[in-house]
């Protein structure tokens, strides 16, 4: 007997997003507490990086991603809704595997990266696997 989940797609999707983005934001936030790399920040230059306002509105659209996914996995139609969170799980997981290339990574950084790139990969495969039949089972199964 196959176990019933009681969280939609669209929920545990939507829950996902939260967490990862948590865990994106937090990371900055110890970021802002590594005083080398608080003082790259002051000077605008990270690692080798202009923190000029082209490079600052790329980071900004790249979090946006995660951020507009909380909601967009909610809302949006079924096909739509898995062919997005699979595009963003996979931007957001290829963009973070590359950040662990630039610079040396800290012990931090290494550690949220790793929990962001696993939880996005599962993103990726939640809504490859998510047949539009599984929320229409769970309705049946709660409202019958």
């Amino acid at each position: 007997m196959k176990k019933s989940n009681s969280l939609n797609k669209e929920t545990l999707l939507s829950t996902l997003w939260i967490f990862v983005t948590f865990n994106y934001l937090y990371c900055d936030v110890v970021g802002l507490m590594d005083a080398g790399l608080l003082h790259q920040y002051l000077t605008g230059n990270v690692n080798g990086i202009e923190m000029n306002q082209g490079f600052l509105l790329a980071g900004g659209i790249l979090m946006e991603i995660p951020i507009a996914m909380i909601l967009l996995s909610r809302i949006l139609p079924y096909k739509s809704n898995r062919i997005t969170n699979m595009a963003a799980g996979s931007i957001k997981t290829i963009v973070m595997i590359l950040t662990m290339f630039v610079g040396a990574p800290t012990l931090y950084y290494l550690f949220f990266g790793i929990i962001e790139i696993l939880i996005t990969i599962a993103i990726v495969w939640i809504a490859f696997q998510w047949h539009q039949k599984d929320n229409q089972e769970l309705r049946a199964r709660v409202l019958g």
